[in-house]
């Protein structure tokens, strides 16, 4: 059945014995995950995990439902977590939702699910399930939840530094709880030990000031223009640029060509729609980015977004992008414009 946020988040605190299946889509893929962590603590860490995926349901449907009805093997509590879950695993939640006993909570996070899809009415029908879609936040949820992620840190945000953090992530989740860590390890913040955010600590940490001069690659990947892009691949590589210092400059453009592009294809006036960017474009770039604008339609320049936003995520999380995983993206993404040229 469908869920709204307050149930949601109260089924997922206390998991009830009827809920046998949690479905969490949607845009908002790092709302869906910040949701689903909060089963994780209700279920507490002595509880075991149990991680399947779509293809495995795939080949082996019954595999859901012999999970959720098993017993530990240590007698703690006992949860599943379904990761990149798809259409391929209707035959497996549908065996789930009729099997004459499930004890263990499945939860799913699916991102972006189609009204016709088959997986989520299967959900959305059934009293043993809850289904919740995650949306993007607009700007005053976005600064609500950059106070609440730094307030579980131990540090306390102005609403200016809020406000500047979500704009600094362009809203993204994710993204707004690595600048949030920057700050709570630079200011040697803990919930014990609750801090003052400062604009000096964000100033000397924020990914707005990169040390780089990237907009010539911006404009080279984003324009579809390959020979100026690898000039510049090979300019940063001589004064030693590492890669990963790219991809927040182009995150940025990226997601200033979906606004713009947003008010171009809703009134039809390109030169109108960049004038009300306002200072977010430079004067001397009006017309590169006016060009971007018209070689990335609204779909396409999702896709770069939630391909940079990935690789940006994945650069702070400690994993660590190599630079031929940078080129990788890049050329990706020069290529596709450059067909569009």
């Amino acid at each position: 059945m469908k869920a709204n946020r307050g149930q949601i988040e109260r089924a997922l605190d206390a998991p009830p014995a009827d809920v046998r299946f949690f479905l969490l889509y949607g845009p908002d893929e790092a709302g869906s995950l910040a949701l689903a962590k909060r089963l994780e603590r209700a279920m507490g860490p002595q509880a075991e995990r149990i991680d399947l995926d779509g293809a495995t349901l795939r080949e082996d449907p019954a595999r859901l439902s012999d999970e959720a009805a098993a017993f530990s093997m240590f007698g703690d509590r006992r949860w599943i977590r379904v990761n990149g879950m798809g259409e391929e695993s209707v035959p497996a939640l549908t065996a789930l939702l009729e099997a004459e006993a499930a004890g263990n909570p499945v939860i799913a996070v699916a991102g972006a699910l189609k009204p016709a899809s088959k997986l989520l009415k299967l959900a959305l029908d059934h009293k043993a399930a809850q289904a919740f879609i995650s949306y993007q936040p607009d700007a005053r949820e976005a600064e609500q939840i950059a106070v609440a992620i730094a307030r579980d840190g131990g540090l306390r945000l102005s609403p200016d530094l809020a406000r500047r953090i979500v704009g600094i992530s362009g809203g993204d989740r994710a993204l707004m709880a690595g600048e949030i860590e920057k700050l709570v390890l630079y200011l040697d913040a803990a919930p014990e030990q609750p801090r003052e955010a400062t604009a000096e600590a964000l100033d000397a940490l924020s990914a707005e000031n990169p040390e780089t001069d990237a907009v010539p690659l911006v404009n080279a990947v984003l324009g579809g223009d390959l020979k100026a892009m690898h000039r510049e691949l090979g300019r940063l590589a001589e004064v030693g640029t590492a890669m990963a210092s790219v991809i927040r400059p182009l995150l940025t453009r990226a997601m200033l060509i979906a606004g713009i592009r947003a008010d171009f294809d809703r009134d039809g006036r390109l030169e109108a729609a960049v004038e009300a960017a306002g200072k977010a474009v430079f004067w001397k770039e009006k017309g590169l980015v006016s060009r971007q604008v018209r070689l990335w339609d609204a779909a396409g320049i999702a896709r770069v977004i939630h391909r940079l936003a990935q690789a940006e995520r994945a650069s702070r999380s400690g994993r660590g992008l190599g630079d031929l995983m940078v080129r990788h993206e890049l050329l990706t993404i020069a290529r596709q414009a450059s067909r569009e040229r």
